[in-house]
């Protein structure tokens, strides 16, 4: 079993940063692909960005220049540094995170979700 779990969650002023952390426990061989997703009430989760093992990343484009995605492979953690906030940021993100497991299994696992709130 692989548990993720996520952090650093909270209230941020419009313009303002933060830095969500993610680390993953668990019956680990290899971390493969990681990335955070947001989801606001009513509407389906979307991809914010990803990061392969080897660092290559991707945003979505509201996103692009603002926030920027990194990860520790020693510690099986993935890190989102989310810069001039703004409302429309305003969700429920959620880590995501392909393993390996030690038992050479390939499965999907997901956090439970930390809340950021944009507000004055």
């Amino acid at each position: 079993q692989v548990h993720l779990v996520e952090s650093g969650g909270g209230l941020v002023q419009p313009g303002g940063s933060l830095r969500l952390d993610c680390v993953a426990s668990g019956d680990i061989f290899k971390v493969n692909d990681m990335a955070w997703y947001r989801q606001t009430p009513g509407k389906r989760r979307e991809l914010v960005a990803t990061i392969t093992r080897i660092g290559m990343t991707n945003y979505e484009d509201s996103v692009k220049g603002r926030f920027t995605i990194s990860r520790d492979n020693a510690k099986h953690m993935v890190y989102l540094q989310m810069m001039r906030v703004n409302p429309e940021d305003m969700a429920v993100y959620y880590c995501h995170a392909d393993v390996h497991t030690g038992t050479n299994h390939e499965f999907e696992y997901w956090g439970r979700g930390t809340q950021v709130t944009v507000s004055s």
